[in-house]
């Protein structure tokens, strides 16, 4: 019986060390989902995510018959299946524009966050380090005139976001405190006083 009853429930299979397992569990903060959250070593992967995901990789989400381990397709998932509070624009044209920035911040800034946390101590990955760091002071202004991401409200880009910018000072990355950074700082003081930043968090992610 107790069984059945696990499998009848959603559980996520969660890296507590990786950004992208950290960006799910935001959106099912936000959502109040009750889940249960497995945190599972990579090199030591559970029977059931090597059943369940072909490529053997966390994070991997399970809510009754499905699967799920591409984490935008989670968090869009979870949006949909818990609507409130909602997460995407409802209009297409912005829906569109929100992927998009997720695209964009996979490109330009998880991209060489994964090359540091994989290189940390390579002249490479001090080059990425400014890289990031210079990209981030160049979007700061805009934050000035919307407390998200291009947005009133929060959503899944500023999901996306967060686990980067929680992850700066322990990769060594120091945004310059000035003017024009001052939104930026702003706006990341405002992701992780959010309860449900809070709530997201791993134990590791808690001692950064």
């Amino acid at each position: 019986m107790g069984v059945v009853a696990k499998r009848s429930s959603m559980t996520f299979f969660s890296d507590p060390t990786c950004h992208y397992s950290h960006r799910v569990r935001i959106v099912l903060a936000e959502k109040g989902v009750t889940v249960d959250i497995e945190n599972v070593d990579g090199k030591n992967l559970p029977e059931d995510v090597l059943e369940l995901n072909p490529y053997a990789s966390l994070p991997t989400l399970v809510d009754r018959d499905l699967a799920l381990y591409e984490t935008k397709v989670m968090m869009e998932y979870l949006d949909e299946r818990f609507p409130h509070p909602p997460l995407l624009p409802v209009y297409p044209v912005a829906r569109a524009l929100s992927r998009q920035f997720m695209h964009r911040i996979e490109r330009d800034c998880c991209s060489q966050l994964d090359f540091i946390i994989g290189n940390s101590d390579s002249k490479a990955a001090e080059i990425a380090r400014k890289e990031l760091c210079d990209s981030l002071t160049s979007i700061a202004p805009i934050f000035a005139d919307l407390p998200f991401f291009m947005s009133e409200e929060f959503t899944l880009v500023d999901c996306c976001l967060a686990p980067i910018l929680w992850r700066l000072k322990h990769l060594e990355i120091k945004l310059p405190s000035n003017r024009q950074t001052k939104p930026l700082q702003d706006y990341m003081k405002r992701l992780f006083d959010r309860p449900s930043f809070a709530e997201s968090l791993s134990e590791f992610e808690r001692d950064m």
